[in-house]
Parts: C-alpha cells; structure tokens; sequence
C-alpha cells in the first residue's frame, strides 16, 4: 500500500534534498579550488568533508610542490592528508595513502622507532630517521620532521618526509673518494668534480629546505657560498668562516673581497660580473687569506646558476676548493718539465749532427744493414725531437712567454702546404683538400703549420685508411673555420670535455699511439694567441671533426 505524503511533508523533503545537493555543490567547488585534500567516508553517518579552509593556497601549492614528502595524521596515526610526492615516493596511488594508517607503511624492525618518534611528535617539535616500505617491499630512509598542526579545531601531526637514499648514496661516494686521495693526490680535481655535482644535484633536491642545505653546507670540507642574481653573495658556510676569520654578516653582499689576494681581486671581479650578466657557469683561481697565520692560500671557484621554469637566475651556488698543495706539484712538475726540456734539447742536437755525418759519409759504402740502422736512428731521434720542441713549447706557455712574430697570410697556401707534407709523411692515407677560396688572416706560418698538422696527425692516428680524412676552410660570424674530419674512433661525451686539456690521452686498444698528450692543448694555446678558439665535434665510432677558427681581416 502506497504512502501518500502530505504537503508538509513533501516540503520538508524537498528541503532536505536541496540541502544535501548544496552539500555536494559545495563539496566539488571544494574539491575544484583546491580546499579539500581528503574525503573520509564513515559508516552508518553519511559523509563528513575534511578541509583545509585556513589554509592559502599558496602554502598548499607549496605543500604540493616541494620535493620533500608530506602528511598530517589525526591522534590515531590515520594519514588525512598526504601530497602527491609521498605517494610517489611509496609508488602508490593517493587514494590508497590517504585514510591508510600511517604504521602500515614501516617495517616491523623500525616500527618501535616510529611510535617512539610519533609519541614526541605529540608533545613537541622531532626529528628522526627511519625507514619506510614502499609498494616494492623496498626499504627508503626518510628524515621526519613531526610537529602539532591545529586543524579545524582538533589537533594533528603535521610529518615533512625527505628521502635519503641520495644522501646515503652520496656519503658512500665520498667515503671512497677519501680513501683514493690517501693514495694518490692527483686525484683531487676528480674530488672537486665529485663535490660540485654533490652541491648541484642537493641544491636543486633540498632548495625548499633551507636548513637541510645549510646542514649539507657545513659538513663538507669545502667553502661554499650562495649569491642572488644580481651576484650580491647572501650566505657562507662554517668552512669559509673558519678559514678567513670572517663572520658571515661581515662576507655577505661583497665583504669577501677583504681576504681576497690584491692582484687577484680585480679579475675576480670581472669574472664574476661577466658570469652574473651572461649567466654562465663562474670559474676561477683565485688566493684567500687565512685568519691562522695571515698566508694566502690558492682556491678554485666554481659557481653554476639555478633557474626557474622560465629560464631566469634565481640563485646562485658557488664552491672553493683549496687546491695550494696541487699548485705546488704543478709548478713543481713545470720546473722539471723546463729544465729536462732543455738538458735534453743538447744532447739530442749533438746527436742528430753525429747522424748527418754518418749519413753523408763518402770515403767508403756504408754496408745496407749500417744504413738502415742510421735511418731508424735518425727516425727515432725526429720523433724525440717533436717531444722536447712540445715540452719547451708548454713550458713557454706556462710561463707565458709564447711567442711569435704575425704577418697577413692566405690560409689557402696553408692548407696546401701541409696537405702536401701530410700525403708524403702517411702515403698510405687519403687525404683531401676540400678547400676553395681566399682568405686572409694575421697569424705565424709556422706556428698555425704546427696546429694544422697536428690535426692531420691525430687524424691518421686514430682512424683507419679506409676512408679518407677531408680538409676544409669556410667563413662563420667573421672568422675563417679550419678543419679537420676524420672517420675514425670518435670521442665520448667525457672525452670531448677534456681533450684540450694538457697530457690528456684517448686511449684506444685498437689504435696504440705514442706522445705525451700535448699536441692539443699546445695547438689550443696557439690558436688562443692568434685571438681564436678551437673546437670539437665528434660521434662515438662514427668519427670526429676539429675546428680552429681565426678572425678575418
């Protein structure tokens, strides 16, 4: 039998519907703008909405896209809100997050640890680490920074998750990175590298946590520092203070320039400026003062911009690496370098004169096997020749004292020249001259020969005679680009980043090759001299091309 409704009743329905359909409208609206973070649906009693309607949504914008996880419990240990990124972290979905119980997710070995943390949490400000399971079965260590959060009216824990699986990766890198200094110092440019990734790839991770960086910061033994764009520097690390005696109020905005050597500090300053207004990575040697005994001490300076989404320099992060104990084996291995160089240039000159009397002998035949031996002999003391010209030639240029007179020249009778003496000195390697035209430089004939034909030699070197090594010249942005193309081994991303770099080998079981890896980095200087630069484009197993661009007249 069918209920008839009165009116009244009808009425009271209707209003009871409109309220429950303006609930909902409420609810979504919510749910849109970002107000709700969580639904809790409990049995027997319809729907309760949980909101953060204190909360702006420029913190849960924050809250969302902080690199560290987040998540509030209620006095139960149940998660009422989590951001995507813990998710993420546990390789779970939200929704399986948001209303689990929080000890669901740490192992039974850390779960004691995590109640005792939790149990503080309630009463003040803790920090702890443990480690959690993600949906793997996979242990990850988190720092957690518990603290009470008053949220509409109750009580909750408020959790900041940072995961520390990069950190504790990176502390094993350092560990034998340390134990590799100990046996062999040469390999503190490798360390520096280390370090400067370490504070690039942290800074990024840990910029919302100002503090964590700091932490990071004044545990390294390095001195590192930060700088807004317009290069203003705004924080220095316990190392720097220590070193220098200075505070940090007292080095920020441009104070550093204090312990700066006196000839040192000008072109810091215009390194530096140019970095800022290019935004360029910052690199330099420079002295700093020690506060313990008033001695200078040589640093390297590295800084690399961070951008935001748009490209523009928001911060800059530095580093300075006492490197004085290196500087003084390099000048150590330069002296030794000069004064062998010469003791040998002697000897070997005496040498290839006894040759040439040998060679020009005319009273008697020389027997064929005599004569051999000369030409091997002659053979072995040009190559030992070429090896001490480099060593004088990188002795120069460390003592800045390469140089040569200039003159207007072709490039064109440049290219020839060498084509020529290259295709009678490797016979059995096709090389080919595939430039056409006049241009007209000012450079030393001889000098740009010996970069050329390096080139050509490095070439034939490292590729086979299968394929032929092309020769070209064309005109870019107002200079002439000179190069070399080759089919041979080709370069790793590494390789290129250090081939100009002085003793520098590829080395390449297939292509066994003799030097002392020199030729690049004094062609390098060369080109450098004559107001140029060179460059390098390869592919792995595919083949390289070398570059030295001169400006036109």
């Amino acid at each position: 039998m069918s209920t008839v409704l009165t009116n009244q009743e009808l009425l009271s329905q209707n209003q009871e519907l409109q309220r429950q359909l303006d609930e909902a409208n409420d609810t979504i609206e919510a749910i849109r703008t970002g107000q709700v973070d969580a639904l809790i649906v409990k049995a027997g009693g319809g729907h309760e909405v949980y909101t953060l309607k204190s909360a702006d949504q420029t913190y849960r914008v924050f809250i969302e896209k902080m690199a560290e996880g987040a998540v509030t419990l209620d006095e139960k240990g149940i998660v009422l809100y989590s951001n995507l990124r813990f998710a993420l972290m546990l390789n779970l979905p939200l929704e399986k997050v948001i209303g689990a119980k929080f000890e669901t997710f740490v192992p039974a070995a850390f779960r004691e640890g995590f109640l005792y943390l939790m149990q503080r949490g309630w009463m003040a400000e803790t920090k702890g680490e443990i480690s959690l399971s993600n949906v793997y079965q996979q242990e990850i260590p988190f720092l957690l920074s518990l603290n009470t959060l008053p949220l509409n009216g109750e009580a909750t824990l408020s959790i900041i998750l940072t995961d520390l699986t990069l950190q504790k990766e990176t502390e094993h890198r350092l560990k034998l990175q340390n134990e590799q200094l100990k046996e062999a110092r040469q390999n503190a440019d490798n360390l520096n590298n280390e370090l400067e990734n370490i504070v690039q790839e942290r800074t990024k991770d840990l910029f919302m946590s100002q503090e964590h960086f700091k932490f990071l910061a004044d545990n390294i033994p390095v001195i590192v520092w930060t700088a807004y764009p317009d290069g203003s520097t705004d924080y220095f690390n316990k190392r720097w203070c220590q070193y220098t005696g200075l505070t940090v109020k007292q080095s920020i905005d441009w104070g550093w320039q204090h312990v700066i050597h006196p000839d040192d500090l000008e072109k810091t300053i215009q390194v530096w400026k140019k970095s800022v207004e290019t935004g360029q990575p910052y690199e330099i040697e420079y002295r700093f003062k020690g506060a313990e005994n008033g001695q200078y001490r040589w640093h390297l300076g590295h800084a690399i911009p961070f951008k935001d989404e748009s490209g523009q320099i928001i911060k800059w992060f530095g580093t300075g690496t006492d490197i004085e104990d290196q500087k003084k084996e390099m000048e150590k291995r330069d002296e030794f370098i000069s004064i062998a160089s010469h003791e040998l240039k002697t000897p070997l000159t005496s040498a290839k004169g006894y040759i040439q009397l040998i060679e020009a002998y005319q009273k008697e035949v020389l027997p064929v096997t005599v004569k051999t031996f000369v030409k091997k002999a002659n053979d072995s003391l040009n190559k030992l020749q070429t090896l001490v010209n480099d060593l004088l030639d990188v002795s120069k240029i460390q003592a800045g004292k390469l140089e040569f007179g200039v003159e207007r020249l072709n490039l064109g009778n440049l290219i020839i020249t060498c084509v020529e003496n290259a295709t009678h000195i490797y016979p059995k390697s096709l090389i080919v001259n595939c430039y056409t035209g006049d241009f007209i430089v000012t450079g030393n004939f001889e000098r740009l020969e010996q970069v050329l034909m390096n080139l050509i030699s490095n070439a034939v070197k490292y590729s086979n005679n299968d394929h032929p090594i092309d020769i070209n010249a064309e005109q870019r942005n107002g200079y002439v680009n000179v190069s070399v193309t080759d089919r041979g081994i080709g370069l790793t991303e590494p390789q290129m980043a250090r081939i100009f770099e002085r003793f520098y080998r590829v080395e390449d079981k297939k292509y066994l090759t003799s030097g002392l890896g020199m030729g690049l980095y004094i062609s390098s200087e060369i080109i450098k001299a004559h107001g140029g630069f060179m460059s390098v484009k390869s592919v792995f197993n595919e083949g390289s091309t070398f570059n030295f661009n001169l400006p036109l007249i």
